[in-house]
């Protein structure tokens, strides 16, 4: 921690508890400035954190424009930040994630639940994708890569730096090769299909290893069915419904290249023949096909983020709302609806009132069968609630 002596940040009185509680981001009213101005700092510099009292409690980095200006990344302040101690948390990481036998295809660092704030990593086999969201993991950037290198030894990585949280910190929305010369292409195993993502262009980091568990427990579900998989992307839950016997599969999504994969994975896969796709706004096309007298056995309803800062919360909770009775106009009788959020200012239990209101309004009575959330590989860190952003819910139609 060399010249890291005059780095200090001290909290006003009381201001403590929650990084007491395990807690890792410190808000800049949190911060006493008057005894340790914020304006000497620039963004990404490592700090030491002080009580109000000056016991430290800790070492972490700040950017001194952003509400939360500190992210902890050791409650012990004789840490040093280093390549060995990013080498050892990514150990640690990748140790849990190769107890799950998924084989090489997972999220491997998913953020602040792994101890290293501001940085995600997907595993595509030899390829890494990862993203670095902060000022204070983009300072600690080479040394990320190296310690990547070390621990997982990938061949190649890839930064998918442009998200759009990188402008809230300052930071340029960029995508570059990190290591080796990564594929535009990558392919995902899971639960017995194969699929292929653009880890480049589509979405995120290119998929979404949080549904896995979920996709496989909606596929017990699927045998002879009719599905519909609402904002299917490449066909993640549709495909994998059509392997697990379904009768047929529509998939539905806005972005006509993401479909284009889907077509390709189910062909892949030997389900070609069940699944057709339908590009287009989602509502819409719902309402074509209640309008066409459609019905479907089970569908599945896996939106984007409809609430993505908390002051946008009332104005989601309606489009939620609108989106599952909008879906419960095609369910049939006997039918499921699997209904899911990755809102994480969106409750469990509110997407539940949500699910259930959409019924009452719909006159379609329905019991809830079971819930699901995000994979082992998205742990949830106890004390940042933020963490626990996934739900779904399974909903049975018992008829009116």
């Amino acid at each position: 921690m060399r010249g890291m002596h005059n780095n200090i940040i001290r909290l006003k009185p009381r201001e403590d508890r929650r990084l007491r509680a395990g807690h890792l981001w410190i808000f800049s009213n949190e911060i006493d400035t008057g005894a340790t101005p914020l304006k000497g700092f620039e963004p990404g510099d490592l700090v030491f954190v002080e009580s109000s009292s000056g016991r430290r409690l800790g070492v972490g980095y700040i950017n001194p424009h952003s509400l939360i200006s500190v992210r902890l990344l050791s409650a012990d302040p004789r840490e040093r930040i280093d390549r060995a101690f990013l080498a050892a948390r990514i150990g640690a990481a990748l140790h849990w994630r190769e107890r799950l036998g998924v084989g090489p295809y997972y999220r491997l660092i998913f953020g602040e639940a792994d101890r290293l704030p501001g940085l995600v990593a997907d595993r595509y086999g030899d390829t890494l994708v990862a993203q670095v969201t902060t000022a204070g993991m983009e300072r600690l950037l080479p040394d990320i890569i190296a310690a990547l290198e070390d621990v997982v030894r990938p061949a190649n990585i890839l930064l998918r730096n442009d998200t759009s949280s990188r402008v809230l910190e300052g930071l340029p929305r960029v995508v570059e090769d990190a290591l080796g010369t990564p594929p535009a292409e990558a392919e995902v195993i899971e639960n017995g299909g194969r699929f292929r993502v653009s880890v480049r262009e589509g979405q995120k980091t290119g998929w979404f290893y949080d549904q896995r568990a979920n996709r496989a427990r909606i596929a017990h579900y699927a045998q002879g069915k009719r599905v519909l998989d609402l904002f299917a992307y490449v066909g993640g839950f549709g495909i994998q419904a059509a392997l697990a016997g379904a009768q047929e599969v529509m998939l539905v999504d806005a972005s006509q290249r993401a479909l284009a994969y889907a077509q390709e994975n189910a062909a892949a896969n030997g389900v070609g023949g069940k699944v057709s796709t339908q590009e287009g706004d989602v509502m819409a096309v719902l309402k074509s096909l209640r309008e066409e007298g459609r019905r479907f056995d089970l569908i599945v309803c896996d939106p984007p983020a409809l609430i993505k800062r908390r002051k946008d919360q009332d104005e989601g909770i309606v489009a939620y709302q609108r989106l599952n009775q909008a879906a419960l106009a095609v369910l049939g009788d006997d039918g499921i609806l699997a209904s899911a959020s990755c809102s994480h200012h969106l409750a469990r239990d509110q997407l539940a009132r949500i699910v259930g209101q959409a019924a009452v309004r719909s006159g379609r009575p329905l019991q809830f069968i079971g819930e699901g959330g995000q994979g082992p590989d998205h742990p949830v860190h106890p004390a940042i609630a933020e963490t626990a952003y996934l739900k779904l819910l399974l909903a049975h139609s018992i008829g009116s």
